[in-house]
């Protein structure tokens, strides 16, 4: 494996520990009527690369999954993420 394709697969998996890491702590700060993570915060962490994560955390957590701009967003985050992983497999790295 390439030294690039190494990088590749430690960035996401890192960005999706974090992005399921977020959604743990905004669900735990939401049952506690606490300061939240922003909306915008955690669909940025999903198209960043953290789609899975945040499917994930969603699925996991049981968050956010009766808002239409997540159950929508993280899963075309997904596919998006997906078709550049083949191409960058693929082609680049």
């Amino acid at each position: 494996m390439t030294f690039g394709r190494k990088v590749f697969l430690a960035y996401l998996i890192g960005v999706n520990l974090v992005a399921m890491v977020m959604y743990y702590v905004d669900k735990q700060k939401a049952k506690k009527h606490a300061w939240r993570i922003s909306e915008a915060a955690l669909m940025t962490v999903a198209g960043l690369g953290g789609a899975f994560g945040a499917y994930a955390g969603m699925q996991v957590f049981r968050h956010k999954t009766k808002h239409i701009r997540f159950t929508v967003g993280v899963p075309v985050c997904m596919v998006l993420w997906c078709v550049l992983m083949v191409v960058l497999w693929i082609k680049v790295l």
